[in-house]
């Protein structure tokens, strides 16, 4: 049987791979100068699966690069056309390329954890990223999966369009033509209201207006009050571990040194925290990331007593209105409005794209904050925030909370269930608010290679050692908020199967 004819059947994943060279005439290719006598005995397509994932790993093939077509390849290599109809597929089965029709085969996402090659690191090696850079969540989000469970993503699904638009309507319906203008920059006076009014009715902050300035979600608020902090002299914010690694970064691009403060089943351990001799701590006090912990009361009254001796908190309000089986928790900065900073936004209660959330200012950081805020981008947009105003104001916000609070119950439900039935030696964090939920193992596993396995098999998530800078046990991020409980069983099932 002649080498072409071989091509038209289906590909078999074996030693036979090699036929179809030509006789050892190939001169290489231009194309990422490949040259198959590199190319270990019986083993073409793996040598040519590992340089294509390499070249895109590193930019050389960055997404949106059309390869060339499988009969132009194998000519120019003189090697069978299945030996690159089979790595294509390779590729294709890890989410990196897709087949776009007559566009041919185009790079669709960089694996997240391939590492170019060194004198240690041959093409195709798969390496830890326990410190991921800047670029890793880019990198992830444009990863194809066939199930996502990223943490931190509501359910998008069920954003409230009719709801949005009708309020839209009608703020433009009365909506004066110099309120198209230049605004202030700590946002409109309508939604300042607003979103006071909430914050009192649902977390029992009592704030005046003129206090709160509406940002472009909570990264933009971190990196205002990093830039007011480092002005004057401070350049270091305590941060809880583990701990978000989206937070950490935006800090350190400012500039900010994250020294870690460990987190325990009753929350950030204040004892440390002195220790540390940090004057600044950012913390998650209502529903930590990643572990799911609520700030136990003792706890919380040593905080407030190490703010009142002159510390500083920065309080993300993580999450605090998904809770399902506790009863809520009041914000730090309910208790101590000097010394807080309050963050919070909408990106998990309606949708991150919106860019809205806002920020409680001490009166001794207000102006200084408003003005990094003006310089930053004169104020957000006023439409969308005249619009959150009146889904707020009329209770369509509130209606959509409870809504959502029940189907987040059911899918957490489908979650834990899988988790218990597959997974039964994990141990399940976090379960009773929020939209993911955290499991660590006892075993010794690598949890940056079980996700990069996942992927893989299709399905996407955090390991948990992203967000760690202490040592901790292995475990995986896992967000159940925008899938379906089939959808979650199926993702479960994979990930247990990837499982050393």
């Amino acid at each position: 049987m002649s080498p072409q004819s071989r091509d038209n059947g289906p590909v078999n994943r074996s030693n036979q791979s090699d036929i179809g060279r030509s006789n050892g005439q190939s001169t290489g290719a231009d194309f990422l100068q490949l040259d198959p006598a590199e190319a270990p005995a019986g083993g073409l397509a793996d040598w040519l699966t590992d340089h294509l994932r390499t070249a895109i790993s590193t930019g050389h093939l960055p997404v949106g690069t059309r390869l060339p077509a499988t009969r132009t390849l194998a000519t120019d290599l003189g090697i069978s056309r299945g030996v690159v109809t089979e790595a294509y597929q390779r590729l294709t089965e890890d989410g990196q390329v897709a087949g776009k029709g007559r566009a041919g085969t185009v790079v669709v996402a960089a694996p997240i954890s391939t590492a170019p090659p060194t004198n240690n690191n041959p093409p195709g090696t798969r390496t830890h990223l326990n410190e991921p850079g800047m670029e890793i969540f880019d990198q992830l989000r444009d990863a194809r999966a066939r199930i996502d469970l990223t943490p931190g993503v509501p359910d998008l699904a069920a954003f409230p369009r009719s709801g949005w638009l009708r309020a839209e309507r009608a703020v433009l319906g009365d909506l004066a033509s110099a309120q198209f203008g230049y605004g202030d920059p700590a946002g409109t006076p309508a939604l300042r209201r607003a979103v006071t009014a909430w914050l009192a009715q649902y977390r029992g902050i009592a704030a005046d207006p003129d206090y709160l300035i509406i940002v472009a979600g909570v990264a933009q608020a971190i990196g205002l009050v990093a830039q007011v902090l480092a002005e004057r002299g401070i350049h270091e914010i305590a941060v809880e571990d583990p701990g978000s690694l989206g937070s950490r970064q935006h800090l350190h691009s400012w500039g900010m040194q994250v020294p870690p403060i460990p987190v325990d089943d009753r929350g950030l351990r204040v004892d440390a925290l002195r220790e540390s001799q940090s004057r600044v701590v950012m913390v998650t006090p209502a529903h930590h990331f990643p572990t799911g912990v609520v700030l136990e009361g003792e706890r919380r009254r040593e905080l407030i007593q190490w703010a009142a001796d002159g510390g500083l908190i920065v309080e993300d309000d993580y999450d605090a209105e998904h809770r399902y089986d506790r009863p809520p928790v009041p914000a730090l900065r309910a208790m101590l409005g000097d010394q807080v900073i309050y963050v919070g936004s909408v990106s998990k209660l309606l949708a991150p794209a919106l860019r809205i959330g806002w920020m409680l200012a001490p009166a001794q950081y207000k102006e200084e904050l408003i003005n990094k805020k003006r310089l930053a981008d004169l104020g957000n947009a006023a439409l969308p925030q005249l619009t959150l105003a009146h889904l707020m104001e009329s209770g369509e916000l509130e209606r959509q909370l409870r809504f959502l609070r029940r189907r987040h119950r059911t899918r957490r439900d489908a979650m834990v269930t899988a988790i218990q039935n597959h997974l039964p030696t994990a141990t399940i964090h976090g379960a009773a608010a929020g939209l993911h939920l955290t499991i660590t193992f006892d075993d010794p596993i690598d949890d940056v290679e079980l996700a990069a396995a996942a992927l893989r098999s299709g399905v996407k998530c955090h390991p948990l050692s992203w967000h760690c800078q202490l040592p901790h046990a292995p475990g995986l991020v896992l967000g159940y908020a925008a899938r379906t409980p089939t959808e979650i069983t199926a993702a479960i099932t994979t990930i247990a199967a990837e499982l050393p």
